[in-house]
Order: C-alpha cells, then structure tokens, then sequence
C-alpha cells in the first residue's frame, strides 16, 4: 500500500450505486439461486467511474464492464442476488422449541399452559417494528421519521437509573480505554490512530477495487455472495436463504447492520425462530427492548432487571446474582445451538486479500453461532473492506483496546469459505451479504464519507458527555452517539433527523479517541452547514439569527441589547452571583447547571477607563518580572 503507486484514482462524487452487473451474464439471464451451488462465473463489477471503468486488471479481471440489468432475480456477473419472493408465511404452523426440555417444562408450568402458551411467550420477545405502531411509531430504534432527539430527551434525563447506569459505566469504559492504550501505545497512540486513519481512508477511496479483490476470492473458496441494495433486499435474501436451507430455528450473533435492516422481524414473519446469541442482546430480547450502545447493548440496564426478565420469561427462580445468571442463560443458549439450522452473524472485517470474513466476540457465541447449525449467513457493511491480514492485525488491536479495553477479543474467528472435507467443524454453506443501504451514496459525499470509517469500537460514545446523558434510545437510531449523529443523517437523510448533528457540545472528545482519526466535530459542523444551506433549520432560529446579525450592524442597537440582557441578568442573580434559573430560552440551560452573571460594566466601558493606563501597567511589571 505504500505509496498507492497503480492504484486507480479516488471513487468519483456521483451518487449512483457502486453495483453494476457484468453485460453477459445479465444478458444471459443465469438465475441465482440462494441454497444451490455455483459454478464458475464472472465476478460482481464495481464502477470507478461513471463513465469509465478500472483501467487496471485486479485479481485477473474478467471481460470488459458494461451495462447492468440489476433487476431482483438476475445474477449480477456470478454473484448472487436472492430471487427475492414473497417470505414464506409459516408464522401461523406449530414451532418446535429451541430450548432444552427442562427449560421448557419450566416455563410452561410457570405459565400454567402448554406449548400453545410457550409460542406466545416467544412472540413477545422483543416487539416487531409493526408492533409498535405505523413504520415503528414508538419503536425505540425505529420512530416515525422525522425523529427529534429533543422529544425523548426530557424522559431520559428524568430516568434516573439510565443516567446511573449509563454514566457510570461509560465512564468506566473510557478510562479503560485509556489506561490500555497509554500502557500499550504510550506516547506513540497518536500515530497509530494516525496510520489506521489513513488505511481506512484508502480503502474508502479505493473500496470498488478491494470489493472485486475480496468478491473474487471468497467465491474462489466456496462462499456464496450476494449484493443487497437496501434494508429491503437484505431481508428477503436472507429470509430465502432460510427457505431454501429449509431453517425454521437460527440463532443470531450480535450485529449492528443486521438490527440497522430489521432482520429479526422478517424471520420471525417468515416463520423462522430467532434466538439472540449475545447474552446482553438475549436478555434484550426476552425483554422485548431495543440495545442502547453499540458494543454494550444493556447498558441501560442492571442485573436486577436480567433477573425479572429471567423469572419472567423462562421460570426460573428469581436471582440477581451474577454466575447464577450466567448459568441460566448458558444453558437456555446452548440447547438453542444445539437444534439451529441456521446461524447469522455480522462482519467485524472483510480481508479481501483472502475473502475472508472476521467476527471478534468475548463470550464465544459469535464462534458458536458461525460453526454449529448446517448453513451461515453474514450481513455485513460494503465498508468493512481491509486490504490484508497485516491491516487486519492493526485494526484488530485497535478494536479491542478502544472498545472493552482488551489486548485482543478472546475469541477472534476468521471464515474463509464453507467447511472443506476433512475439517472438524464449520458450517456446510456460507452464504455473504453485502449490505449497501445508502452507504454508496454517503461514500459519494466528498465533506462526510469519512464517517464510513467506523469500525463500530464505541469509543465515541463512551467519552461523549450528550451521549453519557441520553443514553442510546434518545437518538431514535441503531447508531447513538456522536458516531450515530454524523452516520444516521447521512444514510436516512439530512431531514430524518434534523436536530442530531446537534447533540453535540463539540468538545472534541469522541475525536480523541477514536482509533481511525475521523474528526466527527468537523463532520457534525458539516452536517449543521447543509442544514443551513438547505434552510432545514427552524424559523425561531432564523429569526434570532437575522436580529443578531443586523444588531451587529448597527452599534447603537448592539450597545443597547448589551445593557438589556446584562440589567435582566443581573436582576436574576442570587448572592453568590450565579443565576440559577435564566428566563426564556435559557432556562434548560440552568435546570442542570448555574450561569454566571454578567459583569457589572462591559468590558469597553473599562477599557474606556483604565484600559491604556492598566495595559501600560501590565507590560511594566510583566517586563519586570520576567527581567
């Protein structure tokens, strides 16, 4: 990579997709089917340019780039894109369960009721999207759009319990994170983000030609590739893999982009049980809850609250200890592995030097979940290309020192394609998702393409003092944070979420931290500029704006609204000279914190006064003193 000497130049500014089809094989009409091997055939083509094409061969190119027939149901140049039918509507048959006999007699006799009373308890682990009203009324990840922070903001600073919780392990976190790094990287920290930085900035400007590169070898291994365009296409792909493998049970690793699609209500709809794996997420899911943190997930929650749901949802004794827990939930996990037969995961990495896919976990799940049932699907982000296992080395090291404070994940597992004959273990079918959904676009965007970066540590939110106050729900994302802030409008869309590139004090922290240098103040400051270009803010705001600007304008009127607001200020002041309860606008402001008062003159009138005395003065004496 040194140097980037035959490297095509940088991915245009268009915003069309990156995916186009190969002008044969679309011609030809091949079918993709999801469950049946392939033979060979040309690779997915991956635009440079919108008129041309890559000028260099990479990983022996097949014929020349031509138009694409990207319509559902065509193989776009060998790789897969689903059929995409209608999901095949088994909810309403008898569903075997996944759990452990014992486990299950428990809760059925908690319930007074048989397995009829069983399958509706499973139906009420964490609520559909439709359940919660019209495209997710109410849903605490999905809300009508467009979704303002502020609306939710009063209840979670209300709440109590998140603001402990939340705050004090984000704190936590953060100085973990720091303490590691200062012991691993010491005063060398700063160039390590620097060069992690600039790898991921080159594989972003790179990213069609790694693409191709890691295409070409995962289906040289025996991994079935598939494109999905949007969160749409990525739940019926995934809902016909799990028809045609014929899996009416999956257990479910932890991943952002599979939440960021809704996956696990489309497999619920389609009749095929989801079990989360991750035991944070699992104990979301009996509780019908939403994950608040992109590396904690029940970060809002306490070991009390997993034993409610624990007695709840399962029938066991009600316990709030910590091995005790653990143990139910191993064994209520372990019989779910044992009768999967399908297992989804999403991607930390995709090394495209060896088509290889990369998850990294503590609890061993991930592994579990990849290995144990027939057939494996990972939906995983067009932005988590890496060039080779050396950047998987840095970015690995990276990952867990900035996310849970660890030299390396316990368990960092890499799947280069299906079992092989002769291997103990694996799935039989690896099946790949790649997971556009607005991420071409947002890498067309020359100001914020940077945020593609993220290699999802939640270092940001950790060090973040909006985020240590709102916990993760209040962004109404899958993505909270000063990460999500930046991410979530760029992918949704700049009216989405108008006032998160707010939630911001611009302190500078989550840049500090980050492990691949992306300057999120410089990219909530880019995002607030668009809002202002494209007359996205209130007219409130306007309006002060304009006053301002035109008191500027004038002395006379500047002078005169000085004195007003340091005469009402001042009125206000208690005898320690801190208002506590400022009128207007500002009182949010004093209901968490005191504002000084104002001085009794402006600092004009005592330059007036004293100023060419007192500045004489001050050089005397400072001349002085340093003589």
């Amino acid at each position: 990579m040194a140097g980037g000497r035959g490297l095509p130049p940088a991915l245009p500014r268009g915003g069309a997709s990156l995916w186009r089809s190969d002008r044969g094989a679309a011609g030809r009409g091949r079918r993709a089917h999801a469950g049946a091997p392939r033979g060979p055939g040309r690779v997915l083509r991956l635009r440079r340019d919108l008129c041309g094409e890559v000028s260099d061969a990479v990983g022996r190119h097949g014929p020349r780039q031509g138009g694409a027939d990207s319509r559902p149901g065509r193989a776009l140049g060998g790789v897969q894109r689903g059929r995409l039918r209608a999901a095949d509507r088994r909810g309403a048959r008898a569903r075997r369960r996944l759990w452990g006999p014992a486990q299950a007699r428990g809760r059925d006799r908690r319930r007074g009721a048989g397995p009829d009373a069983a399958a509706a308890a499973r139906g009420r682990r964490r609520a559909p999207v439709s359940a919660a009203g019209p495209d997710g009324a109410g849903h605490p990840l999905f809300p009508i759009l467009p979704h303002r922070l502020s609306e939710r903001l009063p209840e979670a600073l209300a709440d109590a319990q998140l603001q402990a919780f939340v705050g004090g392990t984000t704190r936590l976190k953060d100085a973990q994170r720091a303490q590691v790094a200062a012991d691993t990287f010491g005063a060398g920290h700063g160039a390590v983000r620097r060069a992690a930085g600039q790898l991921a900035r080159h594989t972003l400007d790179h990213l069609d030609r790694y693409l191709a590169r890691w295409i070409d070898e995962a289906r040289a291994r025996g991994t079935r590739v598939h494109v999905a365009d949007t969160d749409e296409d990525a739940r019926r792909i995934v809902v016909e893999i799990a028809t045609q493998a014929r899996a009416t049970r999956c257990v479910k690793a932890k991943s952002m982009a599979t939440e960021e699609v809704r996956l696990n209500d489309a497999l619920e709809a389609a009749g095929v049980e989801t079990v989360e794996t991750d035991l944070g997420e699992y104990i979301l899911q009996l509780d019908g809850d939403a994950p608040s943190h992109i590396v904690t997930p029940m970060i809002h929650k306490d070991r009390a609250a997993v034993g409610r749901a624990f007695e709840r949802e399962l029938g066991v004794p009600y316990s709030d200890d910590r091995e005790a827990l653990a143990a139910i939930a191993r064994a209520e996990l372990r019989a779910a592995f044992g009768r999967a037969d399908l297992g989804i995961t999403g991607g930390n990495f995709l090394v495209a030097s060896t088509g290889a896919v990369v998850i990294g976990t503590n609890e061993g799940n991930g592994r579990m979940t990849a290995t144990a049932p027939r057939t494996r699907v990972a939906l995983v982000g067009i932005d988590k290309i890496i060039p080779d296992m050396e950047a998987l080395s840095l970015m690995l090291g990276l990952l867990a020192r900035t996310s849970t404070g660890q030299p390396l994940t316990v368990y960092s597992s890499i799947a280069s394609g299906p079992r092989r004959p002769g291997e103990a273990d694996g799935a039989e079918a690896l099946h790949v998702v790649l997971l556009d959904n607005g991420r071409s676009r947002a890498l067309a965007d020359p100001e914020l393409r940077d945020a593609l970066r993220c290699i999802r540590c939640g270092a940001c939110l950790n060090a973040c003092p909006v985020y240590r106050r709102a916990g993760g729900h209040a962004y109404g994302s899958v993505y909270p944070g000063p990460i999500g802030a930046v991410l979530t409008p760029l992918l949704a869309g700049q009216g989405a979420y108008p006032d998160l590139p707010h939630a911001t004090s611009l302190c500078g922290a989550c840049h500090r931290v980050c492990p691949v240098d992306i300057d999120l103040p410089a990219l909530l400051i880019a995002h607030r500029r668009r809002q202002v270009s494209q007359r996205r803010i209130a007219w409130r705001e306007r309006l002060v704006h304009h006053l301002w600007a035109w008191s500027l304008r004038l002395g006379w009127a500047y002078r005169l609204s000085l004195r007003l607001q340091r005469w009402l200020l001042r009125r206000r002041a208690g005898a320690g000279g801190f208002i506590e309860r400022a009128p207007g606008p500002a009182r949010r402001w004093t209901e968490t914190r005191a504002l000084p008062a104002p001085a009794p003159a402006p600092f004009r009138s005592w330059w007036r006064r004293w100023g060419r005395r007192g500045a004489a003065g001050w050089r005397d004496g400072a001349g002085g003193r340093d003589g």
